[in-house]
C-alpha cells in the first residue's frame, strides 16, 4: 500500500463512519445536519443517486436528485462530511450506467428505474 492511500485509510479510520453500499440508482435517504441560529437538526434528503465520484476515498462525493414541487434539485454530498448524520439506502435500482444524467432531461414514467429484486451485497 503506497503511503498516500495508507494515510487516507487511517483518515477514514479516525472519522468512523460506516457508508453502506451504494451505487448510481439507488434511491437514498441522507440525513443532513441543519443549523438554524443556534438551534441544529437533522434534515433528510430522500432522492436517486445519480453519480458516485473520487470511489470510497476521502475526497469522495455523491449527487443526489430529487423531485421538490416539481422542480428537479440536485445536490452534491461529500462522503465523509462531518454534517451528514445518516446514510439509508431505501432501495435499490438496476442501471448499466455509473452515471445517470440523462434522468435530467427526462420527467414521468420514463425517468422511473427499475428495482433490483435480488440484491447481494460486495461487503459480504
Amino acid at each position: 500500500m503506497d503511503l498516500i492511500a495508507q494515510l487516507e485509510a487511517e483518515q477514514i479510520a479516525a472519522l468512523g463512519k460506516t457508508i453502506p453500499d451504494f451505487k448510481a440508482g439507488d434511491t437514498i435517504r441522507v440525513g443532513y445536519k441543519v443549523t438554524e441560529g443556534t438551534r441544529t437538526r437533522v434534515q433528510n434528503y430522500e432522492g436517486v443517486c445519480i453519480s458516485r465520484k473520487n470511489g470510497k476515498g476521502i475526497a469522495g462525493s455523491f449527487t443526489v436528485r430529487k423531485i421538490s414541487f416539481g422542480e428537479g434539485v440536485e445536490r452534491v454530498f461529500p462522503l465523509y462530511s462531518t454534517n451528514i448524520e445518516y446514510i439509508e439506502v431505501v432501495r435499490r435500482g438496476r442501471v448499466r450506467r455509473s452515471k445517470l444524467y440523462y434522468l435530467r432531461s427526462r420527467r414521468g414514467k420514463s425517468a422511473r428505474i427499475a428495482e433490483v429484486a435480488n440484491y447481494k451485497s460486495l461487503e459480504a
